[in-house]
């Protein structure tokens, strides 16, 4: 639903461009790593690492990256709508991590221009493992905002090129060990809090650049979209949730 163009195509172009690996994050979903995982992996491009992760719509805290350890499959993580905290409880309690994308960004999709605006302390960010800090299609002064933000807090900092299209796949970089080849490695290495290098080019045919003024209608509706979306599913991620602590109390 995220990405215009088929897992493969990304492939392709990122091994053209260099690239030894990519992470796949569409919003609320794990279909694009699925296409991975049933039609390509162990057939084609053995020699590519694809990550899977999830961008995950808050209810309360836009939109935040997420990585599980291979083998962990939460439903909740592909029904939108939890708020911040809970989201990161229940990451962090089955061995993931998590770190807000393009944290610098619009209203409503960013870490930190939606909490500071409600006047709420940004002491979430302790409990980050990460921060997006370049975005290719985010402006400049965001992702220097987004690098302070970072640096304040000791977090590593990722690259993306939220490539929705053919056009700015690969326009976005983090530069990785070779050892990295699952999540759980991905995990461990950042967890070591290193410095990694992460940087990219600027994509210059967003949709905001084609809309104009029309871009803060757009924003506003997506707060109207993700409140919808999160009400819609709150009866699903209510029968989640409970499974998922319940199995918790269970095993502890």
């Amino acid at each position: 639903m995220d990405g215009q163009v088929v897992i493969e195509d990304y492939i392709r172009r990122l091994k053209q461009l260099g690239f030894g690996g990519m992470l796949v994050s569409d919003h609320n979903s794990y279909d694009g790593y699925r296409q991975w995982k049933n039609s390509i992996r162990g057939k084609r491009h053995r020699d590519f690492v694809v990550l899977k992760g999830v961008e995950y719509d808050t209810i309360d805290c836009g939109h935040i990256l997420v990585i599980m350890p291979e083998g962990v499959k939460l439903r909740i993580l592909e029904m939108r709508g939890l708020p911040v905290h809970l989201l990161v409880k229940i990451v962090h309690r089955y061995g993931g991590i998590l770190g807000p994308a393009h944290p610098c960004g619009e209203r409503y999709m960013s870490f930190a221009t939606t909490r500071m605006r409600q006047g709420k302390p940004v002491r979430i960010m302790r409990e980050f493992d990460f921060v997006e800090i370049f975005n290719s299609c985010e402006e400049p002064e965001d992702n220097e905002a987004a690098r302070r933000l970072a640096q304040r807090y000791h977090k590593p900092g990722f690259g993306g090129s939220d490539s929705h299209k053919t056009d700015n796949i690969g326009m976005a970089y983090t530069e990785l060990p070779d050892w990295i080849r699952k999540e759980s490695d991905l995990i461990r290495y950042v967890k070591s809090k290193p410095k990694i290098s992460c940087g990219g080019t600027y994509y210059k045919r967003r949709t905001k650049d084609r809309i104009g003024k029309w871009n803060a209608l757009l924003v506003q509706s997506f707060y109207v979209y993700n409140k919808f979306g999160g009400i819609v599913r709150s009866r699903k991620r209510k029968r989640e949730l409970k499974k998922l602590f319940d199995i918790n109390s269970t095993n502890s």
